[in-house]
C-alpha cells in the first residue's frame, strides 16, 4: 500500500489558512488563536524541527492541493512506500 509523509514548517507558516480551507479534516487554525496553521495528529520532528503525518494514498490529493495552495510552499508530500 502507498503512504505517504506530509512535512510541515509550521515555523514559517504566515497564517493564511489556505490549506485549511482545502482539507480542514488535516489542517486546523489552533484553539489558542495563534496564527499558525495546525497538522492534526502530526508529530515533531526534533531533528529537522518539522512536522510529520503519514498518510495513506486516498488522502494524498487532498493534501496535495492544501500543499500547492499554501502561498509560503511550506508543505511537501514525499512518496515513503509502495
Amino acid at each position: 500500500m502507498v503512504k505517504y509523509k506530509i512535512i510541515y514548517n509550521r515555523n514559517k507558516c504566515i497564517g493564511a489558512f489556505t490549506c485549511e480551507g482545502v482539507a480542514p479534516e488535516f489542517w486546523i487554525r489552533p484553539k489558542s488563536g495563534e496564527d499558525k496553521a495546525d497538522l492534526k495528529r502530526a508529530t515533531l520532528n526534533k531533528k529537522t524541527g518539522m512536522w510529520e503525518l503519514i498518510i495513506d494514498e486516498k488522502d494524498y490529493e487532498i493534501n496535495r492541493v492544501a500543499a500547492d495552495v499554501c502561498p509560503e510552499k511550506i508543505i511537501t508530500i514525499e512518496k515513503i512506500e509502495d
